[in-house]
């Protein structure tokens, strides 16, 4: 019996995703729950399990083709069932991708009690939320499909795929949506300097290295608190302006395959040390791949540092579908 592997809908409004490579081959043997193919969402990239056990039969989808939730994959051929009863199912037992239970943990939600509203009842982050009574986010527009050209002897041309093409279509969707306005300003950060020395003692008793951005961090927070128009975001659908009294800061990392944008939870609970633990572990994951959807989504204001890349100032792109975002520059010295 045949079975349509179809992209499922693994939460956080994502309507369409990206596969990039596939973790077996056609004519390959493999068991439920065994990973299947790597795809990249607006948010992250998500490996795919089975939920049969059987043989890959055919790839539909090829690597760097978006496919929309809901759409056939690959075809496997279904392992004829066991004549011996089965054991019923555990109930209790509820169907979540990993980055879906992750989040789960992280709000304090029993999967157990949510009812699931994805493919095969599975739960999905959308349900999370909901149980938590936080909101999901919304999808993006869907990526313009871009035609194979020809190269010429004097030109190279280069796949507009992955997380490029995901980072491109979110700065449009933000300059095309967003009227956009900078301010450039300087600060004196004579004693936060002051402040860094101070602390890198308690950082290398702690294992961890305490550069400027935490710092910088440590006081968007608190700035946001008192000026809470800017930890907001439009909700046009409904037309209103959401002000959050949480404060999850955007940290903009410059991965190998892209920019990507993972969420600092809770940045205003949190000291100068694990605010710095808290950026090593997502700037890592980041760039190894490792972060889960989970870890993308939700930020209320985004922080980008581009010190290292010198220059006098820059125009940073806001983070769709936040109100404002911050670019720290290089320190240098004035007379």
């Amino acid at each position: 019996m045949e079975f349509e592997l179809r992209l499922p809908d693994v939460g956080e409004g994502i309507a369409e995703g990206e596969i990039v490579r596939w973790l077996v081959s056609e004519g390959d043997r493999v068991a439920e729950d065994d990973l299947l193919v790597e795809v990249l969402t607006d948010k992250a990239n998500v490996e795919i399990p089975s939920p049969v056990s059987g043989t890959v039969s055919r790839i539909v989808a090829q690597p760097g083709q978006v496919v929309k939730v809901g759409e056939v994959m690959a075809v496997l051929e279904v392992v004829a069932p066991s004549k011996t009863p089965a054991a019923p199912p555990d109930r209790g037992e509820a169907l979540a991708v990993p980055a879906v239970r992750k989040l789960a943990r992280d709000l304090g939600v029993e999967l157990s009690s949510v009812r699931g509203t994805g493919q095969g009842g599975r739960v999905t982050e959308r349900d999370v939320r909901a149980a938590a009574g936080r909101g999901p986010g919304r999808p993006g527009k869907p990526a313009p499909e871009t035609a194979p050209g020809t190269p010429r002897p004097d030109e190279e041309r280069i796949p507009f795929r992955g997380k490029r093409r995901m980072a491109a279509r979110k700065m449009s969707l933000s300059k095309s949506t967003i009227p956009h306005a900078l301010l450039v300003d300087e600060a004196d950060v004579t004693s936060l300097l002051g402040m860094r020395e101070a602390l890198r003692g308690i950082g290398e008793t702690e294992g961890v290295r305490i550069t400027v951005l935490p710092l910088i961090l440590k006081a968007v927070a608190a700035a946001l608190e008192r000026h809470p128009a800017m930890n907001a975001t439009l909700d046009e659908e409904r037309g209103e302006i959401v002000r959050y009294r949480r404060y999850d800061i955007g940290i903009a990392v410059d991965a190998e395959d892209g920019l990507v944008v993972p969420v600092l939870r809770n940045a205003r609970g949190k000291s100068v040390v694990e605010l710095a633990r808290e950026m090593e572990r997502l700037a890592e994951g980041a760039r190894s791949g490792k972060l889960g959807a989970a870890d993308f989504s939700g930020s209320t204001f985004t922080v980008t540092s581009i010190g290292s890349i010198g220059g006098l100032f820059s125009y940073p792109i806001i983070n769709v579908p936040e109100a404002a975002i911050l670019a720290a520059h290089k320190i240098v010295t004035r007379p």
